[in-house]
């Protein structure tokens, strides 16, 4: 259980069992899936740090459809697992952010620098008040730096200042929970649906 509740989580993948994994779930055919991400991260891993984040952020928004959960799984709301979801070839915001988080983990991006953030997106323009749940990936260079932000619904990579249409509600990443804005994390054990997609990853072959 330390190994995947650990507060200093790393993604050392088996690709080769998560393979293996994929192709027993979602057939044969999927196997090139695997192999592009592998073929991605081997080719990424000696690049900056910032590269890295545009290269894993548009691996994932070129290859992956949007698809919500409930015709995606038959479920209000469910944690895909990166095997998942190359597998169904899409999911919603939350696999997007997920697939991300952890595809930079293996790229060795400290997970000081990057959380999860659940946020308030507007839509329908600057003036709308209307708003639905969405998750981003943030990232931050350093700690009291403004964060970039990797969205599913934007291509390119914008520091959170050019995100005026996101409102944070919480982050979180191995370490901890933000809520807001705040400096004080709070315990990870709060969030039920993360240690379950972290056992389900460790099953697949992921040592968290």
């Amino acid at each position: 259980m330390t190994l995947i509740f650990g507060t200093a989580m790393t993604w050392a993948a088996d690709l080769d069992r998560m393979q293996r994994m994929l192709e027993q779930q979602f057939g044969k055919a999927t196997s090139h899936v695997m192999a592009d991400l592998r073929q991605m991260l081997i080719d990424t891993k000696p690049a900056p740090e910032l590269d890295k984040l545009q290269r894993a952020n548009e691996f994932f928004n070129r290859r992956l459809r949007f698809v919500d959960d409930k015709v995606l799984w038959g479920r209000d709301d469910y944690w895909a697992t990166p095997v998942e979801t190359l597998g169904k070839g899409g999911g919603d915001c939350e696999d997007f952010s997920i697939a991300k988080y952890f595809a930079l983990r293996s790229l060795d991006v400290a997970e000081s620098k990057l959380r999860l953030v659940y946020v308030k997106a507007r839509v329908g323009g600057g003036n709308s008040t209307t708003f639905q749940a969405h998750m981003v990936l943030a990232y931050y260079a350093q700690p009291d730096a403004e964060p970039l932000v990797l969205d599913n619904l934007i291509g390119d990579i914008r520091p959170a200042s050019r995100r005026p249409d996101l409102l944070p509600v919480f982050s979180f990443n191995g370490e901890g929970m933000w809520v807001g804005n705040g400096g004080q994390p709070q315990p990870i054990d709060r969030l039920s649906r993360w240690k379950e997609l972290l056992l389900r990853m460790h099953a697949e072959g992921s040592d968290n």
